[in-house]
């Protein structure tokens, strides 16, 4: 008999422990659920706020938004969210995720280790490779150099793709001495934000400017004003 009161004294214990480690397990589970839930909240109809606002003065920037800038996310803001998503080739279900935020510049702050002078000179770049080109445009220039830095087969500095060779003509050119552009200078961070309207390409050309035979050759993944982007 006292066997047996021992085993079921056992047998509970487990079952009480097995029961708790499920729960504590399920805990864990939902606190993580909140948690990444918290850091990448989603801005969706029906929400409002500063967020709602910057979301709403970037797309009015960029040409895809002419409602008011209230901070209320209505039809109004969703259409051009879902608009902007199409363009850039990524999920269209017009919800401003983490995705989203940061192909509009509106990721996690920062020049990712790029100093100052850098953020200089991408702007300068930007403002003589794009000149009259659109804010996307402009954005797409700047991300083709940043791509390349990061690409095996170009220098592994801002300056050293800038400056590599043939690379840009517009730094042997009067374009180059030129003031550079307000919108020029917030492209080059929106860039650094994260920002890229080609989808990795790391060559553009102006095909009624240029007959180079290797850049004609290269496969085009996007055509942004008058620049082709290329791989």
């Amino acid at each position: 008999m006292k066997n047996k009161i021992t085993k079921t004294v056992i047998s509970f214990t487990l079952a009480v422990a097995i029961m708790l480690g499920v729960a504590g397990a399920g805990s864990i589970v939902y606190d993580s659920f909140i948690k990444e839930e918290s850091i990448y909240a989603l801005s969706k109809l029906g929400s409002s706020g500063s967020e709602v606002k910057k979301i709403q003065q970037k797309l009015q920037s960029l040409g895809y938004y002419n409602g008011a800038i209230d901070g209320i996310y209505g039809t109004q803001t969703r259409k051009a969210v879902t608009a902007f998503q199409k363009n850039c080739g990524i999920t269209a279900d017009g919800i401003c995720g983490k995705t989203t935020l940061l192909y509009l510049g509106l990721g996690d702050s920062g020049n990712n280790g790029y100093t100052d002078a850098d953020v200089e000179l991408l702007a300068k770049v930007i403002s003589a490779e794009a000149r009259g080109e659109s804010y996307e445009g402009q954005v797409a220039v700047g991300a083709v150099i940043l791509n390349r830095v990061a690409h095996p087969s170009f220098p592994d500095s801002l300056s050293g793709v800038i400056y590599q060779k043939g690379a840009f003509s517009c730094v042997n050119d009067s374009n180059w001495y030129q003031p550079v552009a307000q919108s020029s200078k917030r492209a080059a961070q929106d860039a650094l934000n994260g920002w890229d309207p080609t989808g990795g390409a790391i060559y553009y050309f102006n095909p009624a400017k240029t007959s180079d035979s290797f850049m004609h050759s290269r496969p085009v993944i996007k055509t942004i004003g008058n620049h082709r982007f290329c791989i």
